[in-house]
């Protein structure tokens, strides 16, 4: 269904989606992080490339979200005057340029910070809001559903990029068949591995955004579904358009922001350190030999949770239009403080750990179709593209507080100590992240509609 504005046949509005969901799925790449962790640790003392420590890994993913966040808050202003379609395409120029340079330049800690974290996350910024807001405009009257799908690529890519760079094991056509890996296959110009996997990511993350990019429009003034009329609660939502200073001084945008901030903590904290807590939950509770049997469980559980994070994001979009936006918020809040108090204690198993990353992912996927949904809700469709940023840099201080608190606990732990005292260090990072949960949830029950309307922005 297109729609039509005096008798002009529009384009099948399901073309943005496919669009949206390509250039998404380049963005995700930011959550892959974790399956170059291990070969930018493994010390040069014991052949390691980098050398680099576990907190500075997990300050360049932390510097990366942080950079994404921020750099959002000027995409959206970009985009509503210059246009989605050349924001969206700036954005994958960036990220490519970020990666490549990765690839080429990154043997120290500082160029990968600069390189992936700073130039990457500038990459990711720019582009990732323009999906949303285009989508939103489309989709009027399906909010929560396609911003779930506008973003959903955003999880599903992370699954790839893991998969493509760690390997895998599937049955091909009842074939065993086994991929190792970029990180252990490929020699690009003559990297080590991580940097040649970062420079093909980049070449590609460039031309699939540009493409993806191209059907990145804005509808025409006045559009509205074909056949589709707005009830009279999402009438009268449709007619507050807050500008940005208008939102500032409501108090829906204070309580969304430290909702999202708490519960995108505990997901960012899991995402940032899980192959690490596996290796050391598995080892410790007696369900892995060694490293090198945990690792690969890890990496399972570790896909597995970017592919839930994926469908969590439609799912979550798609009961919020049942539900509305405050329960499902609630409920999301809820679940995921419950597993993330439970998942110090079941993640020393396979089943545990598996079971446990893929309900935390699914929940966390859920605050990208939520949050920009109810946005729009709050504060109006029409500038969704300038508001929804501000409501996001939650997420860019949740990337720097979750990975942040894991990897001091975890960091602490001096080399060689006892597998036990490995794995007692991470309870209080899962510990906290399960409190922000439960006072999100709490907050959320406040949220409510503004109690006026604005004039039209």
């Amino acid at each position: 269904m297109s729609g039509e504005i005096a008798g002009e046949k529009l384009m099948n509005r399901w073309t943005v989606v496919v669009g949206a969901i390509l250039v998404q799925l380049c963005l995700g790449a930011i959550y892959a992080w974790s399956v170059f962790t291990k070969a930018l640790e493994m010390p040069v003392a014991d052949g390691g490339v980098y050398g680099i420590t576990k907190l500075q890994t997990q300050l360049i993913f932390s510097v990366g979200l942080a950079t994404f966040a921020v750099v959002m808050l000027f995409a959206g202003r970009l985009q509503a005057k210059a246009g989605p379609r050349p924001i969206s395409m700036l954005g994958g120029i960036v990220l490519g340029i970020g990666y490549m340079l990765g690839g080429l330049l990154g043997k120290s800690f500082v160029a990968q910070l600069v390189c992936i974290g700073l130039i990457g996350g500038a990459g990711i910024g720019l582009a990732y809001v323009v999906p949303i807001a285009v989508c939103v405009k489309w989709f009027p009257d399906k909010k929560g559903l396609i911003t779930g799908l506008a973003v959903a690529g955003f999880g599903f890519g992370a699954t790839l990029w893991v998969k493509l760079a760690g390997g895998f094991k599937t049955i091909l056509w009842l074939v065993p068949f086994q991929f190792k890996g970029l990180l252990a296959t490929v020699h690009v110009l003559g990297l080590p591995g991580v940097q040649g996997v970062f420079l093909i990511y980049g070449i590609v993350f460039l031309v699939l955004v540009l493409l993806g990019s191209i059907v990145l429009i804005n509808p025409p003034a006045g559009y509205k579904p074909a056949g589709w009329n707005p009830p009279a609660a999402v009438a009268a939502s449709g007619a507050i358009n807050l500008v940005e200073r208008e939102m500032f001084a409501a108090a829906q945008f204070y309580a969304l922001w430290l909702v999202f901030m708490g519960s995108a903590m505990a997901g960012l904290m899991v995402i940032g350190c899980i192959k690490l807590f596996g290796i050391d939950a598995l080892q410790a509770r007696g369900a892995a030999a060694d490293a090198a049997v945990a690792g690969p469980i890890a990496d399972t559980a570790m896909a597995l949770l970017a592919i839930l994070n994926g469908l969590g994001r439609i799912v979550w979009g798609s009961v919020s239009e049942t539900l509305g936006r405050k329960v499902s918020i609630f409920l999301m809040c809820v679940f995921q403080g419950l597993i993330m108090f439970v998942f110090y204690y079941i993640g020393g198993t396979t089943m545990g750990l598996i079971v446990g990353a893929c309900i935390i992912g699914f929940n966390f996927g859920g605050n990208f179709a939520l949050f920009p949904a109810a946005t729009a809700d709050y504060f109006g469709n029409k500038n969704v593209g300038t508001n929804y940023p501000w409501v996001f840099l939650a997420y860019g201080v949740a990337g720097i507080a979750g990975p942040s608190i894991a990897g001091k606990f975890s960091g602490a732990v001096p080399k060689g100590a006892e597998l036990a005292v490995r794995l007692n260090a991470w309870f209080m990072p899962f510990a906290i992240a399960s409190v922000a949960c439960f006072a999100g949830a709490v907050l959320a029950l406040t949220l409510k509609p503004p109690a006026h309307k604005t004039k039209q922005a």
